[in-house]
């Protein structure tokens, strides 16, 4: 059993985190630290969490803490992913895995350096929805994918995460906090990397500096291209959708995990598979992938290293929106 210390226990902590644990059979939670300690206290009264620590050192130090989640505000991954390393603690951490790529390789290599282990909270490679799609893909009964695209819509309206605007805090915005969901499920079912990016982006009077909406549009290695479209400013919707070159495999609401999705492969009006499944236990799965990765039972799906990869993209996409250009990813 893993004993794991959350650093920044927050909405995604209560909302997310805290049924994955309860759910999980290799993974408990013993203790937190958040900014704020008077609700620190009453979060861990309220989930029975044993111990609450006042700094994050005092968590990444303490001997009761196995390894380490991290889902502090973007701009703090580094410093509590680093110090939690320096304490010989595994990591997962939450995405964006860092605010560039050279902080995420610097985490990567103090990972590598200290013998421990680093991933990413990438929790929707965990979902049954994408484990399908990824598996009709490979058979290739509809032959190989041309076209890929999946959107994530939510309304950030009174959001309790107040610092996703604050470009101090947050990578950006929705690019960095749901379409690096999007553009790592199109690259697990695709099973392939992305070789170039180009961005189109708006903001609005309530984002700020960070978009508020966004297109990225993907090339992939294996010749497949994909959009990704992202928003803040809309209802709740997921999707994720491969067109090959005798059908589409497609997922309406295929990131969720807050109910039973089904996944269709059609040719025209033909259905050729239609399978219902649920993405309740991604998070759970999640974290007991991590804990059998730290066990040496075996490989966790998103490690720092493939961390590495997204973050690169995610820094091209940025850097296409501002430049205008489109971005080689390498």
């Amino acid at each position: 059993m893993i004993r794991y210390g959350i650093l920044g226990f927050g909405h995604h902590a209560v909302r997310r985190l805290m049924q994955g644990f309860a759910g999980a059979s290799d993974a408990r939670l013993v203790g937190m630290w958040r900014r704020d300690a008077a609700k620190a206290r009453e979060n861990a009264r309220e989930y029975s969490i044993p111990h609450v620590f006042e700094t994050p050192l005092d968590l990444c130090t303490s001997a009761e803490i196995d390894a380490v989640f991290v889902a502090s505000p973007d701009a703090l991954h580094l410093e509590h992913v680093l110090l939690a390393l320096r304490h010989g603690k595994h990591v997962l951490c939450e995405k964006p895995l860092a605010m560039s790529i050279g902080e995420a390789e610097r985490m990567q290599a103090a990972a590598e350096n200290l013998g421990v282990k680093l991933g990413v909270a990438q929790n929707m490679r965990y979902n049954r929805s994408l484990a399908r799609m990824r598996e009709w893909i490979a058979e290739g009964s509809v032959g190989k994918p041309v076209l890929a695209q999946a959107q994530f819509a939510y309304s950030a309206k009174g959001s309790p995460r107040t610092w996703i605007y604050d470009p101090k805090l947050a990578l950006g915005g929705p690019i960095g906090d749901v379409g690096i969901h999007c553009i790592d499920a199109l690259r697990y079912v695709l099973n392939s990397n992305v070789s170039a990016v180009g961005t189109l982006a708006h903001v609005d009077e309530h984002s700020g500096s960070v978009e508020s909406h966004a297109v990225v549009g993907l090339d992939f290695a294996s010749g497949a291209m994909g959009a990704v479209t992202v928003t803040t400013r809309a209802a709740y919707r997921t999707l994720v959708e491969v067109t090959c070159e005798q059908g589409v495999i497609v997922c309406e609401n295929g990131l969720t995990v807050d109910f039973p999705v089904d996944v269709v492969m059609h040719c025209g009006s033909e259905v050729l598979r239609k399978e219902t499944l649920s993405n309740a236990d991604a998070y759970s799965l999640m974290l007991d992938g991590f804990s059998a990765w730290v066990e040496g039972r075996g490989e966790y799906l998103a490690p720092g290293l493939d961390g590495l990869h997204n973050q690169r993209v995610l820094d091209a996409a940025y850097q296409s929106w501002r430049d205008g250009v489109r971005m080689n990813v390498v």
